[in-house]
Parts: C-alpha cells; sequence; structure tokens
C-alpha cells in the first residue's frame, strides 16, 4: 500500500481524472489499467480491435486512410455520447486516449483533401469531454515502438515500418510542445517496464501524485 496515495486519497486530493497518452507501442493501455487498479478507478479505452479497416491501413495507408480514421472519430464520438446519457463520467477516471488529440493521426496520415473533409466532420461531432486533473505522455523512439510492437504479435500491427512511427512520433511531439489545458507529466518510457516491474511502477506513482500543475518530465533512476 503506498502511503502518500492513501494519505491523499482521504484528502480528497487524488486526480479525479486522469489520460495516458503515447503512441502505438508504447504502453498507454497497459498503464491506463494498472492506475485504474491502483486507484480503483473505472477505465475508457480505445477500441483498435473494433476498427474493419485498421489491418488494411498498415498494409495500404494511402489507401485506407481516410477510412480508418473517420472510423474513429464515429467510434470516439458514440463512446462520449453513451457515457454521457448513462452518466458514466463520474466513474470513468482513466482513459488511454485524450480526445483533444484525435486530429493528430489525421495530419499524419491524411492528404490535405482528405483532411479537409475530415476536418469538416470533427468540427460538427462535438467532441466535448471532461478535461483531465492530470495527462501523463509515455515516450520512446521509434525502434523501441518497433521492437514492442513486434512482440506482442498482434497480426493487424505486424505491417506497421519505422517510418510511419517517426512521424507519428513527431505528431506526438509537436502537439505536447503546445499541450497546457491539463497538468502534464512527460515520462521516457524507453527503459521501463511498467506491465512487469513494480519497482519502475511505484516510481511513476510517486512522482505523479504530487503533480498539481505544469508540465513535468519524469525519467526513471536506475535502481541500484
Amino acid at each position: 500500500m503506498n502511503p502518500k496515495l492513501e494519505q491523499l486519497r482521504q484528502s480528497g486530493k487524488l486526480p479525479h481524472f486522469i489520460a495516458v497518452e503515447g503512441a502505438i507501442g508504447v504502453g498507454k493501455t497497459t498503464l491506463a489499467r494498472k492506475l485504474a487498479d491502483t486507484f480503483n478507478y473505472e477505465t475508457l479505452l480505445e477500441q483498435a480491435e473494433e476498427n474493419p479497416f485498421l489491418t488494411r491501413f498498415y498494409q495500404d495507408p494511402k489507401r485506407y486512410a481516410l477510412q480508418t480514421q473517420l472510423f474513429f472519430l464515429f467510434q470516439r464520438a458514440q463512446q462520449l455520447r453513451d457515457i454521457k446519457q448513462d452518466n458514466l463520467f463520474e466513474n470513468v477516471r482513466v482513459s488511454d486516449f485524450l480526445i483533444d488529440k484525435d486530429k493528430l493521426f489525421a495530419e499524419v496520415t491524411l492528404d490535405e483533401d482528405e483532411y479537409k473533409l475530415y476536418a469538416n466532420v470533427y468540427e460538427h461531432m462535438t467532441l466535448d469531454a471532461p478535461r483531465p486533473d492530470l495527462v501523463i505522455y509515455l515516450q520512446a523512439p521509434s525502434n523501441v515502438l518497433l521492437q514492442r510492437i513486434q512482440r506482442r504479435g498482434v497480426a493487424s500491427e505486424q505491417d506497421i515500418n519505422a517510418e510511419y512511427l517517426d512521424r507519428l512520433n513527431d505528431a506526438y511531439a509537436r502537439f505536447f510542445h503546445f499541450y497546457d489545458a491539463a497538468p502534464l507529466l512527460i515520462v521516457n518510457a524507453s527503459d521501463i517496464d511498467l506491465a512487469n516491474r513494480d519497482e519502475d511502477y511505484q516510481q511513476l506513482i510517486d512522482y505523479a501524485l504530487d503533480i498539481r500543475s505544469g508540465r513535468h518530465y519524469f525519467n526513471p533512476r536506475p535502481l541500484a
């Protein structure tokens, strides 16, 4: 049991809504689930496996980018509508995506005309969601992401290449360089294993619990 966490829980000062972000393969869903377990929160997770265009997109990005992006946009909007209608936002406290970054992938994958169409649809979807009390952005270089993607062996992801990951990482870096809508923790996730090493995870929790505002950077300490 983490004494700092228990103290903040009793005082009502725990972050009420945490969003975890980062490029594919960086471990955001794993971390979101662990945080939900630690904080006893519910989760709102991306449902990438439900996108029927995703495998075809990784095989032929130019041809299937618009269909893939629009499906995710409609899916995300429906998730938000369902949660609002059922008044479930009070229970959903950890997500593995940040609604604000939805346009990020579109900017990376769509050509100019496609992006104009996507942006027009986006503006009419009125994607609004609660502002997080904390955003955790996991960073790792493209070669590390590629190794993790290959290691986890999801069939639809095996056509992902380093060039796509480079562009995605660049887009994330630009997005979070200007992000100031919520307290932000940028985590160097290259050499840590948040899924299997409890020491790494506890270091992150201890650091994150002190954040109330601004931009922060977490580079894990080497363990003796």
